[in-house]
């Protein structure tokens, strides 16, 4: 199983020591609290842009359904992005900044919130969105993950999944060039704020366990950012509407994240049941933990 996961996902073979010290124990460790609970249980994943958490979620969720007997499915915030033009809407009537994708008031929470509430109902027959980064918009319906089963683990990961919001003093003061140049009077950051607080975190009391991957500071985020689009390119580069970006594309994209990134590599600590700290060449290199329920 391992070995075809390095290969589908192309990773280096050193990935398999990851595997085996940090993943496979995270995976056991989340199925012993499933089999204490007996119902459908929820895993919320933090961490930022290109840290790993697509590839974790990927990992456990092919673990606890090849080793064990469960009906996993995996999640990401990111494919609750609203279409563009309810983007366009949002910058026409908010703030122009709000027509990018990213920031918490550019997913589409009422349906998120929906889809969980029929997760923990062991309902099926629903469709969980996909978003397609390559186009910046979802995928159609008939492309959308169905569930035809009930569901035992949900693994549930988002960059700022789990972040809390600031408060008004830390609110006060642009912290990069785009709050700068296009925020000045903090009218985007002040919405984003709101939103988070009222659509995101009364989402959060529905997760068991938050694991979180800390990236060592915002610098690398870029970085890493930049390897992902890599990889998306690669696989798009015959779509003739790709909205693939430029090096100096990401690096402004990335400046619409800092905020509540590094609001999270501060913040997360103090409710999250385990955090994988990572380098700058994404090696976990400790892993608190907590006890839990």
């Amino acid at each position: 199983m391992l070995s075809a996961f390095i290969e589908q996902h192309k990773l280096p073979d050193e990935f398999s020591d990851t595997v085996k010290l940090h993943y496979q124990p995270l995976a056991e460790r989340i199925l012993a609290q499933f089999k204490k609970h007996n119902t459908p249980y929820f895993v919320g994943i933090n961490g930022c842009q290109g840290s790993g958490k697509s590839t974790l979620t990927d990992f456990l969720a092919e673990y606890l359904t090849t080793q064990h007997p469960l009906n996993v499915v995996v999640m990401s915030l990111d494919d609750f992005y609203l279409t563009g033009e309810k983007r366009q809407q949002l910058a026409e009537n908010i703030h122009p900044l709000l027509a990018t994708r990213g920031v918490p008031g550019t997913h589409d929470m009422a349906t998120l919130e929906h889809i969980l509430l029929q997760l923990k109902a062991k309902k099926t027959g629903f469709s969980i969105p996909r978003f397609n980064k390559a186009t910046d918009e979802p995928y159609p319906k008939e492309q959308w993950t169905v569930v035809d089963k009930p569901i035992d683990i949900i693994l549930l990961e988002g960059w700022c999944w789990g972040v809390k919001p600031q408060t008004e003093e830390q609110l006060r003061s642009a912290i990069n060039e785009l709050e700068l140049q296009y925020d000045a009077k903090g009218e985007w950051r002040n919405y984003v704020n709101q939103q988070l607080s009222e659509a995101y975190v009364p989402l959060y009391k529905n997760m068991d366990f938050w694991l979180a991957l800390q990236a060592p500071s915002f610098d690398c985020v870029y970085k890493w950012r930049l390897e992902q689009e890599q990889k998306l390119q690669a696989r798009n580069i015959n779509l003739a509407n790709s909205k693939v970006m430029s090096p100096a594309e990401i690096l402004n994209f990335t400046q619409y994240f800092q905020r509540l990134s590094v609001q999270s590599c501060t913040t997360i600590a103090q409710s999250a049941d385990a955090i994988f700290y990572l380098d700058y060449a994404r090696q976990i290199t400790d892993v608190p933990l907590k006890e839990v329920r």
